[in-house]
């Protein structure tokens, strides 16, 4: 074996062969195995770190589990109360993997200003609300204070503040329709923090305050609520879970996973995983192909020391070998610049945010990326692996080599 090694490392070191015929195509080789892993390397890295930003978005406005009555399973309003006694709050130690249940209730409304008026929610959050959810879509201010007497402080959208011309600090009136359709409530409430999430499904709705706002409005006891959020420790078990908590529920309740309630969003998700699996075969095979080429000119060109190996009594398998570990070190320099330009491309787009997106369409402002360095082994230890099963077939062509001819061979 180190004979065939350092065979295969003078042929690739030998000045001959980087003067020859196969030294444009072994660059484009090369190149090929680099821009394929740059390209998988950032189709998984911003399709997977997408799915995760939005997922994250969905969960932070509504938990990953919803418990409600059933007159509030597919609305964003509660419009009949709910008992804040259950068995499963404020822990829920009948199911594992929770780690978070919240009680909210929603009531719709109208700010008006002295020139605009915009429909909204308003979402109605007491001392059990995590506000580490929404921290980083912070942009202003701070977060309500939730734990302390009732107050009028909310978190408003960025949007909804540029439509109604609204800033930090401001106050505005809200009107809020009685059950009962007759006449209206209003309420004084003050800005002391702006979020934008960058969904604008949300960002143009919700405004969130304290809860006890919503069950004076609706006339509601202290106890009686919209509907718990929960959430899980791992989103990849939420349908299981999900199931788990519809069973330790009682009858008079429902629970929704938001990949139920948002299925257009979860379903266009999902394309992004078809779209990833094409790139990685179309990557793969073409720097495969490339790399088969390579070979072919590579051995094609060494007919003549083929042949004088098999004089001095070097068998198939073994020759065979010396143009693998050349492939292979080829391959190695590939991968090399690939993982060196992807990854060193994935964090400038994580740390300054270059490539922007439309909200509107994707649910985010800027390309999101997800560098998890156990997918970026896998991805290299694959395509080493195809490449070098692949080229077998092509290094066959050596068993066909005759001394007699390949030494005259010029």
């Amino acid at each position: 074996m180190k004979l065939e090694y350092f065979i295969a490392k003078r042929l690739i070191t030998a000045k001959d062969h980087k003067s020859s015929i196969s030294a444009p195509i072994i660059k484009i080789a090369i190149t090929a195995i680099a821009l394929g892993m740059i390209m998988m390397i950032v189709s998984i890295a911003t399709g997977i770190g997408l799915q995760q930003k939005i997922r994250q978005k969905v969960s932070a406005f509504n938990g990953h589990i919803i418990i409600s009555g059933y007159n509030d399973n597919n609305s964003d309003v509660s419009t009949k109360p709910i008992s804040i006694n259950q068995n499963f709050y404020p822990k829920f130690k009948e199911v594992e993997g929770i780690s978070h249940i919240q009680a909210v209730a929603s009531k719709d409304g109208l700010i008006r200003t002295d020139t605009d008026f915009e429909g909204i929610i308003f979402k109605g959050a007491g001392k059990d609300f995590e506000t580490k959810n929404l921290q980083e879509y912070l942009v202003e201010g701070r977060m309500p204070n939730f734990k302390s007497n009732l107050n009028e402080e909310v978190l408003i959208s960025q949007y909804l503040c540029n439509r109604l011309a609204l800033k930090l600090g401001d106050k505005f009136v809200t009107y809020f329709i009685k059950e009962n359709s007759e006449g209206y409530n209003l309420r004084n409430f003050k800005i002391v923090g702006i979020y934008n999430s960058g969904f604008q499904e949300f960002d143009a709705n919700f405004v969130i305050g304290d809860i006890r706002h919503v069950q004076r409005i609706n006339k509601w006891k202290s106890d009686q609520i919209g509907s718990f959020e929960v959430f899980v420790d791992d989103f990849t078990q939420i349908e299981s879970k999900g199931k788990e908590v519809y069973k330790e529920t009682s009858s008079t309740l429902d629970s929704q996973t938001i990949v139920d309630k948002f299925y257009y969003i979860f379903e266009w998700l999902k394309l992004f995983d078809f779209n990833i699996i094409v790139i990685l075969i179309v990557m793969i095979a073409v720097s495969t192909i490339n790399m088969v080429v390579a070979l072919l000119v590579l051995i094609l060109e060494r007919t003549q020391m083929i042949g004088i190996l098999k004089s001095l009594g070097a068998n198939n398998w073994s020759i065979r070998k010396i143009f693998l570990y050349n492939a292979s070190y080829l391959i190695a320099r590939g991968l090399l610049w690939g993982n060196g330009i992807g990854i060193g491309l994935l964090l400038l787009q994580k740390y300054f945010g270059i490539i922007k997106l439309n909200p509107e369409s994707y649910y985010v402002n800027e390309a999101p990326v997800d560098i998890n360095l156990f997918y970026i082994l896998l991805l290299n230890i694959g395509t080493v692996v195809i490449c070098l099963v692949v080229l077998l077939i092509p290094s066959y062509i050596i068993t066909k080599i005759t001394p007699s001819k390949s030494i005259r061979f010029e």
